[in-house]
């Protein structure tokens, strides 16, 4: 192969497919291509310029331009937009930031008293729920006790009602006998 010679390096791209892209490894093939033309170029004396063959430069790298994927290309257009977007994204984070800051000042201010006042309100809401489990607890054994008690005297009135029942039938006189006729 010539690297002097563009029908070499146009047959390597597919040129003998039409339609078919070329693949990642023949488009790699070309830049090394491009890359050893200019490695084994001849120097300009007195500088460190080289000399190339200029149409056979310029059709390699007309033929890899034509030959890349569309989806590079795609990219290319993805990249600007997204490019695009990001400096209008910043722009605004910038904005954003600003503002967050002046708000950040001012709620450092605020910090504080807040800080203490979440504190205090902590601290009275635990001693509220301390002070009403054991209100809670204390009426529950005051309960408690009255419903013994009311037990005890009930009980001690029913064992009395029944007591004076008793008494009651014991004392009853007998009904007199009547006299059957026979």
């Amino acid at each position: 192969m010539n690297p002097d010679d563009p029908a070499d390096s146009s047959a390597e791209l597919g040129e003998d497919m039409p339609g078919v892209p070329a693949s990642v490894g023949e488009l790699m093939e070309v830049v090394d291509e491009l890359l050893l033309s200019l490695q084994h170029a001849r120097t300009v004396p007195l500088s460190g310029m080289v000399m190339v063959d200029r149409q056979h430069f310029e059709a390699l790298l007309q033929r890899l331009r034509s030959e890349l994927p569309e989806e590079l290309r795609a990219a290319r257009w993805m990249i600007r937009e997204r490019e695009a977007f990001i400096a209008k994204t910043n722009d605004r984070a910038q904005e954003l930031i600003g503002r967050a800051k002046h708000k950040a000042a001012e709620l450092v201010r605020e910090t504080q008293i807040m800080g203490e006042a979440v504190a205090e309100a902590n601290h009275l809401v635990r001693n509220a729920e301390s002070q009403s489990m054991q209100l809670r607890l204390e009426a529950e054994d005051l309960v408690e006790e009255s419903y013994q008690d009311v037990d005890r005297l009930l009980s001690t009135l029913l064992e009395r009602v029944r007591q004076r029942r008793a008494d009651l039938h014991r004392a009853r006189p007998q009904p007199p006998e009547v006299p059957t006729s026979r």
